[in-house]
């Protein structure tokens, strides 16, 4: 049995110490603070968040993007297909796998994403503008290092 630094104990376990807790609520208040910038061009957070995830090219599927977004299946389906009802992407059936549908951002899906993109920039900018280069890298870094832990443990089927 391996060993481990214990972290957290039951007299140190309490919301504004919790690292699962703090990164939920930032992206809570994220979010919500983002919504008028989504909502004026008319899109929903997840609706950029799959635009930005095809611009990326971090899925090139709906089941791609629902992983990457842990997003459910039949939602992400729901998703999808207000997307290519507003002309944002278009669907296309793999010649590899007839199964498969690959989506692609429109270019009139692209120039959204993007415009949007720099008005979230701005904010993430804004909000960060009494932090220094250091602690912005550094926070960047170790929200890195947690994930790729994570992902990393979990996959092991680590969990205690």
């Amino acid at each position: 049995m391996a060993t481990f630094m214990v972290v957290y104990t039951p007299q140190y376990f309490e919301p504004d110490c919790s690292l699962g807790y703090l990164a939920r609520r930032v992206h809570q208040i994220g979010s919500l603070a983002l919504e008028p910038v989504y909502a004026s061009e008319g899109l929903t957070g997840p609706q950029w968040s799959a635009l930005a995830q095809l611009s990326f090219r971090r899925g090139a599927t709906s089941a791609e993007l629902a992983r990457d977004m842990a997003h459910d299946k039949g939602a992400m389906t729901r998703l999808v297909d207000s997307l290519e009802a507003n002309g944002w992407i278009t669907r296309e059936r793999c010649t590899e796998d007839r199964r498969a549908v690959k989506l692609a951002l429109t270019e009139q899906g692209a120039a959204l994403e993007l415009r949007v993109r720099l008005r979230v920039i701005n904010c993430w900018n804004a909000w960060l503008a009494d932090w220094d280069e250091g602690e912005v890298e550094r926070m960047i870094a170790m929200m890195q290092k947690l994930r790729d832990t994570l992902l990393t443990k979990t996959s092991e089927g680590v969990s205690r």
